[in-house]
């Protein structure tokens, strides 16, 4: 459990890792940031993950921290604990992470069975499709462009208030084998992908929030105009799913070359592709579900013991659960703000 992993076992462990870190650290040119995968239903990833980020951002409070977080599903459960350990991590999550990367099994498996025709998909193809991600995120490091980016700058567009820095992720193309010769790649096409909650790895739906921000990042061989111009056509299409208090709500990258194709089960190749990072308000739906099911079983202070054995305190939990609910609240005031247009006008006239 995540006692386990934040308090005993993981505290004995986690100088051992810090070292490999340093290390890795002193041999960077310029170090960026960092990225930790981990999941956040069982103990090590929930527990010890989330130690070993609270340690870096102690040894290192100027770099970035990135999680790519494996959240709870609905419906796909391995832990009877999950929602105790998902609501301690949360609770680290919103102090000590820079951005937050939502990954969702039930999301992948759905990309899998409905999208590429997969009907037992194994760990490596589900971490494939986090790895295709990744790589796109982090391809204006690794990769020359017409504008820098990096992950400071994709936080500074797409996180308006420190604690909502929870991402919506999606990736294009997501092709089965069977359809990549029948499907034209083009940026219109990437783009409608993108934005389609088909490929979205989070178990949401965009119409059930707001976007706040959203980034898309675009590999491979188009014109900067083509890009532009996708993006505008999704901007004023989809300017009800806006919050309309920040203008200019999307983020695009140039094209940037593609390094290693993107390629599928047949190894076939891909002129381009696209990632996709949005900040959305329809994250409070996994948030409120975490939620709900940690009241159910609070209630009754189920498995608590196995906690305190491990010398937590009820208060930990109490702290969490209420900043987790502290998150959803914001995340709907951020959905429900309006702009007055006759405040803004007293406002520039005393200017």
């Amino acid at each position: 459990n995540w006692a386990k992993g934040h308090y005993t076992e993981g505290a004995e462990l986690v100088e051992e890792a810090l070292d490999v870190v340093r290390k890795e650290v002193e041999a960077a040119d310029c170090p960026q940031g960092f990225q930790i995968c981990h999941s956040l239903g069982g103990g090590t990833g929930s527990g010890m993950g989330t130690l070993l980020l609270l340690k870096i951002r102690d040894a290192y409070p100027d770099r970035v921290t990135a999680t790519w977080s494996v959240y709870p599903s609905p419906k796909v459960s391995d832990v009877v604990v999950e929602p105790y350990n998902a609501t301690l991590s949360i609770h680290q999550l919103l102090e000590n992470a820079d951005e937050t990367f939502v990954v969702d099994n039930e999301a992948l498996y759905n990309i899998s069975h409905n999208v590429l025709k997969d009907a037992q998909p194994t760990y490596a193809k589900l971490n494939s499709l986090v790895s295709q991600i990744m790589a796109g995120v982090s391809s204006s490091l690794r990769f020359p462009g017409k504008l820098n980016g990096d992950l400071r700058k994709l936080g500074v567009n797409l996180v308006p208030f420190p604690r909502l820095h929870f991402f919506l992720i999606a990736q294009a193309p997501l092709l089965s084998d069977e359809n990549v010769g029948h499907v034209k790649l083009t940026v219109q096409e990437l783009t409608t992908q993108m934005w389609s909650s088909r490929n979205f790895f989070a178990n949401v739906k965009a119409e059930d929030g707001k976007y706040l921000t959203a980034s898309c990042i675009y590999r491979g061989s188009m014109s900067t105009e083509e890009v532009d111009a996708e993006v505008l056509k999704i901007q004023d299409k989809q300017s009800e799913d806006f919050v309309e208090w920040i203008p200019n709500n999307i983020k695009s990258s140039p094209p940037r070359p593609h390094d290693i194709r993107v390629e599928l089960e047949k190894r076939i190749p891909l002129d381009m592709s696209g990632t996709f990072v949005a900040n959305t308000t329809a994250l409070k739906g996994i948030f409120q579900r975490i939620a709900t099911q940690f009241a159910k079983m609070y209630k009754r202070k189920a498995f608590l013991h196995w906690y305190k054995g491990e010398g937590m305190d009820e208060m930990e939990f109490q702290e969490a659960d209420k900043n987790q609910r502290d998150l959803i609240t914001e995340y709907q005031d951020k959905q429900d703000a309006v702009v007055n247009l006759d405040e803004a006008e007293a406002d520039d006239d005393d200017i």
